[in-house]
């Protein structure tokens, strides 16, 4: 075996990140000429990357039977500043467009506790899945069912907490980290069938009552939630009002067409270009092609964590790779496709390229914990090579 475990870093996933603060910064700064602020958003990102690498280091001291131990208080921690959050007065936590979701910390901004959230769901859900498999090695269909009730109703929690707030984006996040490790649980397949099923009957019954009976949903969701949907389901009705933003996203990405209109050129003053919607400054001024470029620095990392995963061979860092992939994926498709009027409008950010503190402190954070993953895999001199 290998004494030096630095021969197994991911050094990839590392450079990806940094191109990934290069070219964040590049498009912030860009964009931020359409703000009504007189922020440097661009400089505010590179500093906020340089405290994810400070984190990343951290990360590193901790090997997994630490973190294995610490998840459970870091799920009550998450739980717990999530429910403050509620409670707390609009000075300390205010109200933005109708959600409560940030803390303001004077002179450093705002730290929003959900982002943070979602990883410690991520390592507690691992724990106990594999806990549970190293019980139960024999299977059966009360076991399963059994686990899935303990992994519904831990992700329920901060579902909940996340949902009074309200953000449905942050919400559909977790519950997207709930399937994709629900998948590799173990669970019998026939189970998982059965609730993909219903899910779809849901959905069914949901698009039906939108159709037909909108006031029901009322009881539900928010009007601004209804008005979203009906914006992404005709972007050009109302281009002055609920489909304003959409509409100007799609004009700027379809004006940038193969190549786009060159650095700094973009003429499409989109809301929030230098956040969430930061992927139509790209497509505008490096069209498709750079469009697609960002896609691919994020198949590079999903590739990178898969990889690393199965070379593992470790259930629980398995599990936490695969709720890191699930969130990443989710990330990335519901915000382009947002952006694309290829889904509705949830408002969750580009990982690692839209503005936010939370957001890049969040993802670095989770991508250390898989690098952590690759520097305590074991090479054997004749144990092959996969790659």
């Amino acid at each position: 075996m290998k004494e030096n475990k630095f021969n197994n870093l991911d050094i990839i996933i590392y450079l990806v990140i940094i191109l990934f603060m290069i070219v964040s910064c590049t498009f912030i700064y860009s964009a931020q000429k359409y703000l009504p602020y007189d922020d440097n958003f661009a400089l505010k990102q590179a500093i906020w990357f340089l405290f994810g690498m400070i984190i990343s280091a951290i990360v590193y001291f901790f090997d997994f039977e630490q973190i294995k131990k610490l998840s459970l208080y870091l799920y009550i921690f998450g739980n717990l500043i999530l429910a403050l959050l509620i409670i707390s007065p609009e000075t300390i936590a205010p109200n933005i467009k109708g959600i409560k979701a940030w803390f303001l910390i004077p002179g450093f901004g705002s730290i929003q506790p959900s982002e943070f959230m979602k990883i410690f769901l991520i390592l507690y859900l691992a724990r106990v899945i594999s806990n549970h498999n190293v019980k139960y090695p024999i299977r059966f269909l009360k076991l399963d069912f059994f686990l899935l009730f303990k992994i519904v109703g831990i992700t329920l929690i901060p579902l909940i907490l996340v949902a009074v707030q309200p953000d449905l984006g942050t919400g559909m996040v977790m519950v997207s980290i709930m399937v994709g490790m629900i998948l590799i649980s173990g669970i019998n397949m026939r189970i998982i069938l059965s609730v993909f099923i219903t899910v779809i009957i849901s959905l069914g019954l949901f698009a039906l009552a939108f159709l037909y009976r909108p006031n029901l949903l009322l009881y539900v969701m928010d009007r601004y939630q209804i008005d979203r949907i009906n914006s992404w389901l005709d972007p050009f009705a109302d281009t002055l009002g609920t489909s304003y933003q959409l509409s100007l996203s799609i004009t700027s990405i379809g004006s940038g067409m193969l190549t786009g209109k060159g650095y700094g050129n973009g003429v499409v003053a989109v809301p929030e270009a230098h956040s969430d919607f930061i992927f139509t400054t790209i497509s505008e001024e490096f069209g498709f092609i750079g469009s697609a470029g960002i896609i691919f620095m994020y198949y590079i990392i999903i590739y990178r964590i898969f990889r690393i995963a199965y070379k593992n061979k470790g259930e629980y860092e398995t599990l936490i790779a695969a709720g890191v992939i699930s969130m990443i994926l989710f990330h990335v498709f519901e915000n382009i496709g947002m952006v694309i009027g290829l889904v509705p409008i949830t408002g969750i950010p580009l990982p690692l390229f839209s503005y936010g503190g939370s957001s890049v402190l969040a993802t670095i954070f989770a991508l250390s914990i898989v690098i952590n993953i690759s520097l305590n895999t074991k090479d054997y001199m004749f144990g092959g090579d996969d790659d």
